[in-house]
């Protein structure tokens, strides 16, 4: 037991090789397990029986406080959005759970596989970094010294001789020939490299027993720290070659030649140890930098993912903070990085600049490749230095110098030139350009954090970039022709540059890198306390704005249509520039770098040079103004014009960046906010994506929003909304820079809107703005210089003489814009200057004098005056009144301030009250005008109106009553009930009328028929067999049915087929290529409703109906009694089995047509309910026609229960007209089968209730429904009797009957099933009459069944369940029977509340104690119910089959929890069923009966009617007969299916804080369930409506058409 030697270590290596050399072939080969070549390693590792060492040694573990899970693909995943060091900062459920992070705002995604956890991990966290598990324990101790020496010995030999034997086979490239040691194999194969690689069954088998041993080694490192610890050390030991030799490194570098299975072994491994362990952590973090070009290069030529590659373990080295600054330091990391990404991207053109066009289909892929280096790069500047030292500025600095060949090599690409003449041939290549610039948006925005941290950092920051701007300056094609500009007496030198000429780009990252530097000099006050550090004098102000100006004005032409010929790319271009992604690092800094050029220059100067490159110069130099050019001309110039100006209101106005103006960086989010939701209210994603994230994806929403707007919840449908609160509106700015076009004119035109609902005028001034940061103070004299004034004049001139073309109202209203800033920015002044300062700023002065050569026009105040009650501006009129009223404020507060050193401002402030209110008082008059005119108007035309009417009495009287009756028909009779004779409806195609008559032309209802599984309690019975399946009895369970639904619009049958021919016509003449799905499938008979696109796919015959008497449901029938009437019953019925007569007057009681129609809609049903084609002459197809009648009756019934609705009057018209129509069919379409079928089909039904010697095979009493026995029974009856009317009482007398004696059957069937073991309380209160019946009705029952039915000593309890059982079979003959015979029901069930029982009882003609019916028929009863009892099936059934108790619950879609990381953690360990144990890609919750299924994947796909289905669709045909509601977890998305060609995907029931759901969980808010979606979902189902809801939904969607549903 002593250290093994090195001699030792070599025998035993030697000795393990020749083990694994003879057994790893053998058993490996063979398909065993390696576990029998792994057992003796752990023998000898532990030294004994390895179950008890492994517990012993978790034991004595103290486990280390990183959680270190490694996530499986799909997992739920948990960052804090509050406390993350950055977003790559994540937790396992669990630890989320047991952490301090649930309580906060965070984010939660669904892993993609590979990442682990990082609780425990200090550095990931700003606080709470320990959940409640992972609490580190103070030791100190090596967890090596834990262990005995021994075994520290062995492991040390065993973990150095499996990781070299793994390694060395992982990285082998010889397929035919193992390493010596492993006993080479004789083969005779030459070697020649082949594609195919035959790999030799050993090799194969030994690398397969490597990858066992890796796994192995990292379940073994699981028990105990000090075993992880020796096999980092062996993992890290450098080998004999020196640099790059160790274990782990070789793995590393051989990362790309091994296969995928390989690769995810060995990483798991590494994160288990080396990343678990801080000091080796380290250590490896050198060792990966060290590689790093090389790992990339070979990451680029790989073909692999990303997630497959070594290089993907840089998010877990780079984003410690600790680590990567150390990285940087020692290894130079940031420079690293950055050169590599530079030498991968080699197509330069002539200046060096990147050139992506004609770029080929590889390298487009190399270049995505190429991108994760960005990705590393973010990863090492997330988190800025609070603390520098020397070398980490010097190596930052170093990287910067690296970062700026980066940006030079794109200052300028992609340069474009103005087409002129022609179009454009090729659109050249702009997309990788400005992936490159998205990318490294964030990576700039990095920089700039990290230069603000440091002063020395950012001057010399400063420094280096400016000379690089300068390097690019000097790059500029030279010899430009220089010109010399003046204009209202200033003069400057400038060059001849035309942007619609000359080559121009967007891309100039060096400048507007040093335009953020520019922005934080002023943020930080460097500027203004070291000055002489900084290389301001080098700056040259016209050079500083030359390329963003040239950049604007390119858009500006854009705009103004003068790039047309340049195609799309150009559009694309300028529009990303604009756009939120992008905007931070563009657009926003080129304004910027506007501005700082502005504030060293003398602003005429400025104004100049932006005239002169927007090509403007001439309109405001040239003596007459109207020398304008061509019509086309004059429209561009005018855009031009107003493109200009808004420019420069956004240079003097834009001050909310920190640093330019005076505020916080909230502030700035704040006016986003504000300007969004100006437009309209917003949803909390519509705003997220409107501001644009930083580095860790956050924008500052939630710190502001709640302060600026208020939330509105959503309903059912919709989302929550954010509203902007009133106060917030004076802040809208109607030339906000981030609004495009169509968003401005939106929020002007809301904004608007708002003030006149308020009461107030329509003027929208500018806002106050904040005050100017002192390096960019001397902004505001653009506002008062001449240039501007003279601008400013010139429109206003021109628009006082509105003849010519030659100005808009758009440039007006940006004049009066720019002139109410200026008074605005006076007005502020004034209020803050203190007495013996003079304000420099005096705009008004300016404007009251006559404008210069060569405008000679009058002054602006002047023309502002002559324009205020203008005809033609009558829009404007109230912001020029605002403007007046302001400058005639300003003059007394200068007045005031002259006069007296006090400043007091109310007088002022007092009169613009006073003409407010004037203002206020003329409006107020005019608006009462106005509604005083409107009533008067009003009541002349009503007047004018009853005029009419009264002469046209007559017509209008007949139009009425016309209408009247051709609403619904069917509440017609509901209201009239017997008196009603005529029934008249309207044909929704040709608009005529129609009698419903039996001999009249058939009218038909929409209707679609499809089978149904909602009501069944029985889902693992399978599909009956259609060619033998007899469905003439409906086993209680109702595992399948068929509902039929209407929307209820009438139709002509000869309108109806035209209008299905058309259809079927128009479907053959689409072209065989073109046939894609279409919402409906013709060839099934589906056609859409004409009038409301429902989706259908039969139609039922309307047919008359026989009103009978009485309200009540049959009087007390004048003749028979249940006795004689069974005898007369049972005598039939014998003379029926011996000669079946002919009826022949049963074929004439319709027209032609509708029997047509009657067989039309039998063949439906039939076809649907048995899924087989159409046969006339089968006996079972009026069997289905009255079994969709009690299948759609029982559904609706039990929705109407669920809803607590009234049994009668709460049904829309639309279900109501389909049951009348539906039960009035039922009872007439035995005339379109043979009498002998229907009466072959009466006495089976008839059998089971009063057994028959010569009927075999009648189920027992528990095998059937009794409400479909009563529809059956009933409608079959009829036919036994000749129909001629006399003999219509005889038969109301049998319905009665057979609805007594099935209802004796029911309550048998009740008794016998109730079983019922919870005995509640007995009440004592002496047995009722009730009680006592059912007591004795039950001791029967109990004679014959004995011990199978329980003794039950409570009576009350008996009759309870009883009354509980029956109910919905009484409340759905009531329905029944009131569609039959067209009988008002009593006004109890017209309401829902008390009496319902008593009145069901009376409309139903039965006794109030239903065991009456038996008790007073006892002794004819009792030997019915003694055949009952005794059929063997029932003692079968109640001895241990599966018994249906009554009443039936209703079913519901399953419970899903609350929190949807519940589910996503459900469905990430489920597994498909059918690949061993891989994870599911796209796991789907069955919501009817809760499996979970495989979507999506070729693995799971079945064969259902000879086709290729997905998992889903598969499923559907089993659990809901072709109909299927899904919740796809990973895409948190609800999916309808019907049939294999339709589906549709559905807004899921959980939602976010904000109201919304997140499809494909982007967002990653938490979501929970709502509960009030979920059952809108539930209702849908139990309403049959999902059919419908897919219909609508592929109707307006075409795009759902084109998706193969089957294959989900």
């Amino acid at each position: 037991n002593q250290c093994l030697s090195c001699s030792l270590l070599a025998d035993l290596q030697q000795e393990m090789y020749n083990h694994l050399a003879l057994y790893v072939p053998r058993i490996l080969c063979l398909g065993l397990s390696g576990l029998l070549l792994l057992a003796p390693l752990e023998w000898l590792l532990l030294g004994e029986e390895p179950a008890a060492g492994l517990a012993q040694l978790q034991e004595n573990n103290q486990p280390s406080p990183l959680c270190g899970h490694v996530f499986k693909v799909g997992e739920p995943t948990y960052s804090c959005r509050e406390c993350a060091a950055d977003p790559t900062c994540v937790l396992c459920m669990q630890c989320f759970l047991g952490s301090i992070h649930k309580e906060h705002r965070y984010r939660m995604t669904t892993s993609g596989g590979g990442g682990f956890c990082d609780c425990g991990d200090a550095e990931a966290w700003k606080k709470g970094p320990y959940c409640q598990k992972h609490t580190p324990i103070e030791n100190s101790k090596d967890p090596v010294a834990q262990l005995p020496a021994d075994m520290v010995a062995r492991s040390y030999s065993i973990f150095s001789i499996i990781l070299k034997y793994a390694v060395d086979l992982l990285t082998w490239e010889q397929e035919d020939q193992l390493p010596a040691e492993l006993k080479p194999l004789n083969t005779s194969r030459q070697s020649k490299p082949l594609r195919v690689q035959v790999m030799h069954s050993s090799v194969v088998a030994h690398q397969c027993f490597a990858l066992k041993a890796l796994s192995w080694l990292g379940q073994i490192i699981q028990y105990s720290d000090g075993l992880r610890r020796i096999l980092c050390q062996v993992g890290l030991q450098k080998g004999p070659e020196g640099e790059n030799s160790s274990l782990v490194d070789r793995l590393m570098l051989n990362d790309s030649k091994m296969w995928k299975g390989a690769r995810n072994i060995y990483h798991q491994l590494l994160m288990n140890s080396l990343l678990m362990d801080i000091k080796y952590k380290k250590i490896f973090a050198i060792q990966f930098a060290k590689s790093y070009e090389r790992l990339q290069s070979d990451y680029v030529k790989d073909d692999h993912d990303r997630e497959f590659s070594i290089t993907d373990l840089s998010v877990q080295i780079f984003t410690v903070p600790s680590l990567a600054r150390m990285l940087m330091v020692e290894e130079n990391l940031m420079t690293t990085i950055i050169r590599t990404f530079v030498d991968h991207l080699r197509h330069r053109d002539l200046q060096g600049r990147f050139q992506f066009d004609r770029y080929t289909a590889q390298q487009a892929f190399k270049f995505g490749r190429v991108q994760s280096l960005i990705g590393d790069l973010k990863y090492v500047l997330i988190s800025r230095p609070s603390e520098w030292s020397d070398q980490l500025r010097l190596k930052f600095l170093e990287g910067l110098d690296a970062f700026l060949e980066l940006l030079k090599c794109m200052q300028g690409m992609d340069p474009v030139v103005r087409q002129v003449g022609q179009h454009i041939e090729m659109e050249p290549e702009w997309e990788a350009a400005f992936t490159l610039q998205m990318k490294l948006t964030n990576i700039i925005s990095m920089i700039q954090e990290w230069c603000s941290a440091d002063e020395h950092v950012l001057i010399e920051a400063y420094r280096k970039c400016l000379s690089v701007l300068s390097q690019c300056h000097s790059s500029l094609p030279d010899g430009e022709q220089p010109i010399n500009l003046s204009l209202a007496g200033h003069s400057v030198e400038t060059f001849r540059y035309q942007v619609s000429q000359d080559k121009v780009s967007i891309h100039l990252p060096v400048c507007r890198l040093l335009a953020g530097l520019h922005v934080l000099l002023s943020r930080t006050d460097v500027a203004s306390r070291v000055p002489e550090q900084l290389p301001l004098g080098e700056l040259s102000p016209p050079l500083l704005i030359e390329l963003p100006l040239r950049c604007l004005v390119l858009c500006a032409q854009v705009h103004a249509g003068m790039w047309r010929r340049n195609g799309f790319s150009l559009i694309n271009q300028i529009y990303y520039y604009h756009n939120v992604k992008c905007r931070v690092e563009m657009f926003d800094k080129d304004i910027i770098m506007l501005q700082a050029g502005a504030s060293m220059m003398d602003p005429n100067h400025f104004l100049m040079i932006i005239l002169s490159r927007f090509e403007l110069f001439h309109i405001f130099s040239s003596t007459d103004v109207r020398k304008r050019y061509r019509e086309d001309v004059v429209q561009q110039n005018n855009t031009l014009i107003e493109e200009m100006l808004h420019l420069i209101i956004m240079v003097v106005g834009e001050r909310y960046v920190a640093g330019v103006g005076q505020v916080e960086p909230f502030d700035e989010v704040r006016r986003e906010i504000i300007h969004q939701l100006s437009i309209r209210p917003m949803a909390h994603s519509e705003l997220v994506k409107a501001l644009p994230e930083n580095g860790n994806k956050e924008t500052g929403l939630e710190g502001v929003i709640d302060s600026v707007a208020s939330f509105k919840s959503p309903g059912v449908t919709g989302r929550g909304l954010y509203e902007l609160r009133r106060e917030w509106n004076k802040y809208f700015n109607l030339y906000f820079h981030h609004y495009s076009r169509a968003d401005q004119s939106k929020a002007e035109e809301a904004q608007r809107k708002l003030r006149r609902q308020n009461g107030q005028d329509t003027a929208l001034p500018p806002p106050i703005p904040p005050p100017l940061c002192p390096l960019f103070g001397s902004l505001v004299n653009l506002l008062q210089c001449d240039v501007l004034l003279a601008v400013e004049g010139a429109v206003l001139q021109w628009a006082v003489e509105p003849s010519g073309g030659g100005w808009t109202e758009s440039m007006l209203q940006r004049v009066l814009h720019l002139v109410g800033m200026a008074l605005l920015e006076e007005q502020q002044q004034l209020e803050n200057s203190s007495a013996d300062e003079d304000v420099t700023f005096n705009y008004t002065c300016k404007i009251t004098r006559p404008g210069e050569a060569p405008s000679t026009s009058g002054s602006v105040l002047a023309l502002l005056e002559s324009l205020q009650n203008a005809p033609h501006l009558e829009v404007h009129k109230d912001m020029i009144t605002w403007i007046l009223k302001m400058v005639t404020n300003i003059k007394t507060m200068r007045e005031r301030t002259s006069s007296t050193s006090t400043i007091t401002i109310s007088p002022g402030q007092g009169q613009e009250e006073m003409l407010r209110d004037k203002d206020k008082a003329e409006r107020k008059r005019k608006a009462e005008m106005a509604r005083l005119r409107r009533e008067k108007i009003m009541a002349q035309m009503s007047e004018m109106q009853k005029h009419f009417i009264n002469e046209n009495k007559e017509l209008f009287q007949q139009n009425l009553e016309e209408l009247v009756a051709s609403t619904s028909a069917a509440a017609e009779s509901r209201r009239l009930g017997g008196t009603e004779h005529r029934h008249l409806v309207t044909c929704i195609l040709c608009q005529e009328e129609q009698e419903v008559k039996g001999h009249g032309r058939a009218m038909v209802l929409a209707a679609f028929v499809q089978r149904s599984t909602v009501l069944s309690k029985n889902r693992c019975r399978s599909l009956p067999d259609p060619e033998r399946h007899n469905p003439l009895f409906m086993h209680p369970d109702l595992s399948l049915g068929i509902h039929t639904a209407s929307c209820g619009h009438i139709m002509h049958a000869t309108c109806w087929q035209r209008y299905f021919e058309a259809v079927q016509l128009k479907e053959q003449r689409r072209q065989q290529r073109l046939r894609g799905h279409t919402s409906y499938d013709v060839e099934n008979g589906e056609f859409l409703c004409p009038l409301c696109e429902c989706l259908s796919n039969t139609v039922i015959p309307l047919l008359p109906h026989t009103p009978s008497p009485d309200h009540r449901f049959y009087t007390h029938c004048s003749h028979s009694n249940l006795e004689t009437w069974l005898q007369t019953t049972n005598q039939q019925i014998t003379a029926l089995h011996f000669a079946h007569k002919k009826h022949s007057d049963g074929e004439n009681l319709y027209s032609s047509s509708i029997n047509e129609m009657i067989t039309t809609f039998s063949m439906s049903t039939y076809k649907v309910g048995l899924k087989v084609n159409p046969n006339e002459q089968d006996h079972r197809v009026p069997v289905l026609s009255w079994s969709t009648c009690a299948y759609t009756i029982q559904s609706i019934e039990r929705l109407m229960m669920e809803e607590d609705k009234p049994l009668f009057g709460s049904l829309p018209c639309r279900q109501d007209d389909c049951l009348s129509s539906l039960t009035r069919f039922s009872s007439a379409c035995w005339t379109a089968a043979p009498l002998k079928t229907i009466h072959t089909h009466f006495i089976r039904l008839f059998a089971v209730l009063v057994p028959d010697s010569q009927v075999e095979n009648t189920p027992c009493i528990l095998d059937i429904d009794m409400f479909h026995l009563l529809v059956y029974s009933v409608l079959s009856y009829t036919s036994v009797h000749s129909l001629d009317q006399s003999r219509r009482t005889l038969v109301d007398s049998g319905h009665l009957h057979l609805f007594h004696l099935i209802t004796v059957a029911h309550l048998v069937q009740i008794l016998l099933t109730s079983a019922t073991e919870e005995v509640c309380m007995d009440q004592d209160s002496g047995g009722s009459e009730e009680e006592e019946l059912t007591c004795q009705l039950y001791d029967t029952l109990r004679k014959h069944q004995g011990s199978l039915l329980p003794e039950v000593s409570s009576g009350w309890q008996l009759w309870r369940s009883v009354k509980a059982g029956i109910l919905p079979f009484l409340r759905a003959s009531a329905l029944f029977f009131h569609y039959l015979n067209s009988t008002a029901p009593p006004v109890d069930l017209l309401v829902a509340g008390p009496g319902q029982w008593e009145a069901l009882c009376s409309y139903l003609s039965l006794p109030l104690n239903l065991l009456q019916l038996h008790h007073s028929h006892h002794t004819l009863l009792e030997p019915l119910i003694d055949r009952w009892c005794c059929h063997p099936g029932v003692r079968q059934t109640l001895h241990g089959g599966v018994i249906v108790k009554f009443p039936r619950e209703s079913n519901r879609l399953v419970e899903l929890p609350e929190d949807y990381s519940a589910l996503i953690n459900q469905a990430s360990s489920f597994t498909c069923p059918r690949s061993g144990g891989d994870k599911s890609r796209a796991p789907t919750l069955c919501l009817v009966c809760g499996s979970m299924l495989c979507s999506q994947s070729y693995c799971c796909q079945t064969e259902v009617d000879g086709e290729d289905v997905g998992a889903c669709t598969a499923h559907t045909f089993t659990c809901g007969a072709g109909l299927g509601l899904f919740l796809r977890v990973r895409e948190s998305q609800v999916l309808f299916v019907a049939g294999k060609t339709k589906g549709c995907f559905y807004p899921p029931p959980y939602l976010d804080d904000y109201g919304e759901t997140d499809q494909g969980l982007k967002r990653g808010n938490p979501l929970h369930l709502c509960s009030e979606r979920y059952r809108k979902i539930e209702h849908l189902w139990r309403q049959h409506g999902i059919a419908e809801v897919i219909g609508h939904a592929q109707e307006a969607n075409q795009t759902l058409v084109a998706i193969d549903w089957q294959h989900l």
